[in-house]
């Protein structure tokens, strides 16, 4: 079993890595002070071709795989979590399901625009009353007249004021719960469409998060993904691939926060010396590298096997699950590490810590993942 990247692996990982640095660190902690997303930056990253990532040439992608998106988000996390995740919503959870479900109209007319970076894409499935619960989704979808028209509301959506394409779930019939959903393509503009953007959020808060509402919104018929019935199932397959990539983001937070930890421990100097050379403080070191690594392998074991086109819901459910939570306990560790100067905002440590939380809670609590990995443990057995 090989663990190595390949050259043109490593040399994209470098190459993010560079330009996350030069491009998005510096401003990084504005951006979250202003709840301020930045559209120009999110084009010098597409211009990189990491929103084509997994897309096929022929549609404005740039091949690769899950693999390579994971790379690239991780690096993007490492220096801006925020924008990591504007740009991965795009790709992950709009541009790549219309590739993988869409009919060939739809990756003509949506997929090149979003893989450029000259569109922005969105996921709503969230709402008040169903957030785990998918099968609780309220928003309906009548056909009529050769459009379903959709009545109701999305809440936690990332990229829905700014984005100009949108995946939405929305039920034909709410009484049949996971049984009467559909997945249709929503552009931005559309009657009876309109977005509310929400403020104050934790962390992520350089990425723009909003509320959509649907009054008596006409889409397309054709501009349903899959079939009648179907909705569900896209959205849970496009969720199982997307959180390889939610344990990328959750990995280049921790990563970032062990960098800070080292430069800090090594120049930071009480009782003569280096706290770096406390053997308490290499211990808490040593455990964040470890519990990174073990996240990493996780994280590109899952990609890789979708890559491969091998069944990995349990995978990916643990990628996701051990990543964010690694995140979280590195984040608090490095926090630790910087003692008072770790709690005031002028540190980009306290920024990770903020950020870090969410990485449990969006695309499947950590309570949620602990249920998918049990029932692919207990569905194993019984086979």
């Amino acid at each position: 079993m090989d663990f190595t990247l390949t050259e043109e692996q490593q040399l994209l990982r470098r190459t993010v890595h560079e330009f996350a640095v030069r491009e998005l660190e510096p401003g990084a902690r504005e951006r979250d002070a202003d709840e301020k997303f930045d559209p120009e930056l999110y084009r010098r990253v597409a211009g990189l071709g990491l929103l084509g990532l997994g897309i096929p040439p022929e549609h404005g992608g740039g091949g690769g795989g899950l693999v390579e998106t994971a790379i690239a988000t991780e690096e993007l996390s490492r220096s801006d979590p925020s924008m990591a995740l504007s740009a991965m919503v795009s790709l992950s959870l709009c541009a790549a399901p219309i590739e993988r479900f869409g009919t060939d109209r739809h990756r003509e007319r949506y997929v090149p625009a979003l893989a450029r970076g000259e569109a922005i894409g969105a996921y709503a499935q969230s709402e008040p009353n169903a957030g785990s619960d998918a099968g609780a989704i309220a928003t309906t979808a009548v056909r009529r007249d050769g459009n379903y028209v959709l009545n109701g509301g999305k809440i936690f959506i990332s990229n829905a004021d700014v984005a100009d394409t949108i995946i939405v779930i929305a039920s034909q019939d709410p009484s049949q719960r996971t049984h009467g959903m559909v997945a249709l393509i929503v552009e931005s503009g559309t009657p009876g469409l309109t977005a509310r953007k929400q403020r104050d959020k934790l962390g992520m808060r350089g990425s723009s998060t909003a509320e959509l509402f649907f009054e008596d919104c006409p889409v397309p018929v054709e501009n349903r993904i899959g079939e009648e019935g179907e909705g569900f199932k896209i959205a849970m397959q496009t969720l199982e691939a997307s959180r390889p990539i939610i344990g990328a983001q959750a990995l280049g937070i921790a990563q970032g926060c062990l960098d800070l930890a080292l430069k800090h421990t090594q120049q930071r100097r009480q009782f003569g010396q280096a706290i770096a050379d406390f053997q308490g403080v290499q211990w808490m070191l040593a455990d964040m590298a470890t519990q990174i690594d073990a996240a990493r392998l996780l994280v590109y074991r899952a990609a890789s096997l979708r890559d491969h086109g091998h069944s990995s819901a349990k995978e990916a459910s643990m990628a996701k699950l051990f990543a964010s939570e690694t995140a979280m306990k590195v984040a608090s560790t490095a926090l630790q590490l910087h003692g008072g100067y770790g709690y005031f905002k002028e540190s980009p440590v306290e920024r990770y810590f903020r950020d870090a939380k969410v990485t449990e809670i969006y695309e499947g609590t950590s309570q949620i993942q602990r249920l998918v990995i049990a029932r692919q443990l207990l569905a194993e057995v019984i086979t």
